[in-house]
């Protein structure tokens, strides 16, 4: 039952379906017969296994309305449906759990998770990764601070980049440190007549 190329003879092996011996590169090991599958016959139904623990194996539920979980395995010929209703009537189904955390932001309507939250670390509050800066989520304690620091600012976001600009005082405007003056031509110029 080997399988490969010339080159590769121990590479992949041949499905062991009576009806499809294809030559698979990645095949399945059936844990119930110990025979390999292609990717279509690995299921126990699709290669009608008779040592399948259909019984066995982990099935679960979700609740529509809370989104929990519920294991199912070995509740046998117990109808999923009479399974639910025990689940809404036993005071575990809350639906406030399904709700997910959406980011503060006024109109941002994304989904808070692992991967796209941060927390800000003036004012704590937990935000999207698009309103992650003070500025983007309108921090209320960050503003206060620059407001002092810069003086009064109001009006449109190039205003405020005027204030802040100014408010670096020449800081890194030229190598010598001119802050911002015009030197004098080092060469001498020379009319020609």
């Amino acid at each position: 039952m080997a399988g490969g190329t010339e080159a590769f003879p121990d590479l992949g092996s041949h499905c062991q379906h009576s009806d499809c011996r294809q030559l698979d590169f990645l095949p399945f090991k059936c844990d119930g017969c110990r025979k390999v599958f292609c990717l279509e016959h690995r299921s126990y139904k699709s290669h009608k296994c008779p040592n399948s623990d259909d019984n066995k194996s982990r099935r679960v539920i979700v609740c529509e309305i809370c989104s929990v979980s519920i294991e199912v395995t070995g509740r046998e010929e117990e109808d999923e449906k009479k399974i639910l209703e025990r689940h809404e009537k036993s005071g575990d189904c809350n639906p406030k759990k399904k709700k997910k955390p959406m980011c503060p932001v006024r109109r941002c309507r994304e989904t808070l998770t692992f991967s796209n939250t941060s927390t800000c670390k003036t004012c704590q509050v937990k935000v999207c990764l698009k309103h992650r800066f003070p500025a983007d989520h309108g921090c209320r304690q960050a503003v206060p601070a620059v407001a002092a620091a810069a003086g009064p600012i109001k009006g449109r976001w190039n205003e405020r980049f005027l204030v802040a600009l100014a408010s670096r005082n020449g800081k890194d405007c030229a190598k010598s440190g001119g802050g911002g003056t015009t030197s004098t031509p080092t060469t001498p110029s020379v009319k020609v007549s």
